[in-house]
């Protein structure tokens, strides 16, 4: 009888076991709070809000007056929801212009959860970079973005959702930049955050990646930004089969180019490893009323209706769209 009691307890103490939900599912930091990657819906991973081109030595708040800025962005976020989306990252790095608060005040307002980021822009020969950066170690660059992600960036208590960051094409790698590098992959094993780069070509993007795998980085934690600059296509389909994200986010300014590359992509059965997005906006200070904003619909409205007439299917925009900023983006 003590042997039939032992053995119930440890046939219900294995199906607890077995049928208990994961401990720790994905998730995103986002301007409002942390959030299940589960929730995130349709995405766009590359957006910017505002953005100030001044330079590292002159960027300020000053510059701006918040409340213009919300008047100006918002009925652009509430356009876009209207499509159906629910998420959208905001790629304005530090020193231009990248303010957590009025993100999070765009959030509120409009019901689209933002995600903002931490890192350093190494690109346009190094005028978005702070005077520091090219004095400390990428362990002392790490060390800053670490701290912005676990305590907050600032004294806001906002912690960012990804890491962004930038570099010049240039083979080989400036020092600087490949410093950045090194930080965004210190940064990434101590907190997870992935690493989204404004590249450019394959030419350089793949240094990129040869450094974080020196450092034992898979390279699925790299998102090769601005990818539509490669005309190599076969490119896309090494860096695919590496597990490279390819980031084609410039579909605000344009879309014939997209065609073809998102074609390639379904033939060549990479899909699944293509993130899409307009890298469109934004406020800019330097301009009357902050310049010409442009909207973050051009998916919805021009390249969805194209490449439907080519074969695309719901799956494919829910990959796209879904699926995908899920998979490279939670934590």
């Amino acid at each position: 009888m003590r042997k039939f009691h032992v053995l119930f307890i440890i046939v219900i103490f294995l199906s607890i076991s077995c049928s208990k939900p994961e401990l720790n599912p994905p998730f995103i930091n986002a301007v409002t709070g942390s959030i299940p990657a589960d929730s995130m819906g349709i995405t766009l991973i590359h957006e910017h809000m505002l953005v100030d081109f001044i330079g590292a030595d002159s960027v300020s708040p000053e510059r701006y007056d918040q409340d213009e800025v919300i008047a100006k962005v918002l009925p652009y976020l509430l356009e876009v929801k209207q499509l159906g989306v629910k998420t959208i990252f905001d790629c304005t790095p530090s020193y231009l212009a990248k303010d957590v608060i009025l993100l999070k005040k765009l959030s509120e307002l409009s019901g689209i959860k933002l995600v903002t980021n931490t890192g350093f822009y190494g690109a346009v020969d190094n005028k978005y970079l702070p005077a520091f950066a090219f004095a400390e170690s990428a362990e002392e660059l790490a060390n800053r973005w670490i701290e912005e992600f676990e305590n907050g960036i600032g004294e806001t208590g906002i912690k960012p959702g990804f890491i962004k960051i930038s570099v010049n094409e240039e083979t080989p790698l400036r020092q600087i930049d490949a410093k950045l590098v090194m930080a965004a992959g210190l940064t990434h094993q101590k907190t997870g955050l992935q690493i989204a780069s404004h590249t450019g070509t394959w030419a350089t993007a793949s240094q990129e990646v040869a450094i974080l795998q020196e450092m034992e980085i898979d390279p699925s934690a790299f998102i090769w930004v601005h990818a539509q600059a490669e005309q190599n296509f076969r490119n896309y389909l090494t860096a695919a089969n590496m597990g490279v994200w390819i980031s084609l986010d410039g579909i605000g300014w344009s879309v014939d180019e997209y065609i073809d590359r998102l074609l390639f992509a379904k033939e060549n059965k990479i899909l699944d490893q293509v993130l899409i997005s307009h890298d469109a906006g934004w406020y800019d200070p330097e301009k009357p009323d902050g310049g010409d904003f442009v909207p973050f619909t051009n998916i919805f409205q021009k390249l969805m209706p194209t490449l439907n007439e080519r074969g695309f299917t719901a799956s494919d925009w829910k990959m796209l769209l879904e699926e995908n900023p899920k998979r490279a983006f939670g934590r």
